[in-house]
């Protein structure tokens, strides 16, 4: 990784959806989010990369991280967009409450991550 780029990966942004599901429902979400991930999300400008990860003490808990290029990505194009009613569609019949979402930024990653 040049230093160009890695300037790069480290100036995306991190969005982290701290997302709670009804309880039973874990087989049907992971395969609705993985969905909307790939035939929605995957299609937002600005968007990089994902990661979703389930709770072992709490399976209904989830935290779902999306890298993007820059915050308005995410907040004005994205979430102000055709793209996020769709994306809500897929995934928002499962939520138990309104997930609670943050953006943050690297700060230090081992070599070669951008996570």
């Amino acid at each position: 990784m040049t230093v160009s780029s890695h300037r790069h990966a480290a100036a995306m942004i991190l969005e982290v959806a701290d997302i709670r599901i009804a309880p039973g429902k874990n087989a049907e979400f992971d395969a609705a989010v993985q969905r909307g991930l790939e035939t929605v999300i995957a299609r937002a400008a600005g968007y990089r990369m994902h990661r979703v990860v389930k709770g072992i003490e709490s399976p209904e808990r989830y935290l779902l991280m999306i890298w993007w290029e820059t915050l308005e990505d995410h907040t004005v194009a994205f979430r102000g967009g055709p793209l996020f009613p769709e994306w809500r569609a897929i995934v928002g019949p499962f939520f138990a409450s309104p997930p609670s979402v943050e953006h943050y930024t690297v700060v230090t990653a081992a070599p070669g991550t951008t996570s």
